[in-house]
């Protein structure tokens, strides 16, 4: 048997012990929930039997799971919320354990959140030296002076260990934009001498027949350019909202996340 399956082993040895000795008068339970991010079969098979697969982790405490997530928004947290055992997109759930129990009150486990929150920005995301597993063991050393096991974040040690197998992107910081800048490349600048020729009329909605509409004789100029200056100001807004979620989707180094390493923005904790 594996030094690394050993490590697993282990951890559920000990949560076997916990639970058969655990009652309510031992306080809160602070759960570790392990998913798998390889998608079911052969490969994430062996890769978990020794102790080597891509995984995701949530700390449960209570009704709520806590985990970390990527995004590029300035000053927003990357910590959200979820219920237990809810499977990230893409990823599947292996196993949970109890890491260990906690005389806390709610409101101190409550403003320790807040203060890991903090630390954890979702700007600060990358796939390899600051990913959800080590926000999981950051949490629980908060929560218990005790970090998580290391077999949980095994495969971004080695990516660490082992550089010249991953882009450096991975372990580059990127340079972030604030949450309310807006990519230029995403509207078109308006010049005094601009014509309204067929790529503005399909960046607005516009058909042949509505720019016919407009010149037809006897309609109102001025209803015609209130008519245009709506159709700017919806799609204004639209090309906004979509650079809002395009952004929510890459790491520290600029690079595409998974769906199930985005961090849940209407679920930050604050």
């Amino acid at each position: 048997m594996s030094p690394q399956q050993n490590d697993r082993r282990n951890s559920e040895s000990a949560t076997t012990l916990i639970n058969r000795g655990a009652s309510e008068d031992d306080g809160i339970a602070i759960t570790i929930n392990v998913y798998d991010l390889l998608p079911p079969g052969k490969l994430s098979t062996v890769f978990w039997t020794l102790g080597v697969g891509l995984l995701h982790t949530g700390v449960a405490i209570n009704d709520r799971e806590y985990a970390f997530g990527g995004h590029d928004r300035r000053g927003v947290t990357g910590v959200y919320w979820m219920k237990p055992k809810q499977e990230p997109p893409g990823a599947t759930f292996r196993m949970g354990f109890v890491h260990a129990h906690v005389s806390h009150t709610p409101e101190e486990i409550h403003q320790i959140l807040i203060d890991v929150s903090q630390e954890f920005q979702g700007t600060s995301y990358n796939v390899l030296t600051r990913n959800c597993n080590h926000f999981t063991s950051y949490l629980c050393e908060k929560l218990t002076g005790t970090t998580a096991p290391k077999w949980i974040n095994r495969a971004a040690s080695i990516g660490v260990a082992l550089p010249c197998v991953v882009p450096q992107a991975w372990v580059r910081p990127p340079e972030c934009e604030e949450e309310d800048q807006l990519n230029p490349e995403d509207f078109d600048d308006e010049g005094e001498d601009s014509e309204w020729d067929d790529r503005f009329d399909d960046r607005f909605g516009l058909d042949d027949s509505d720019a016919e509409a407009d010149h037809k004789p006897g309609t109102s100029g001025v209803t015609n350019i209130t008519v245009k200056d709506k159709n700017n100001k919806e799609n204004h807004r639209h090309n906004k909202e979509k650079a809002g979620r395009s952004r929510k989707s890459t790491d520290e180094g600029g690079m595409l996340l998974p769906q199930s390493e985005r961090a849940k923005l209407d679920k930050t904790v604050d």
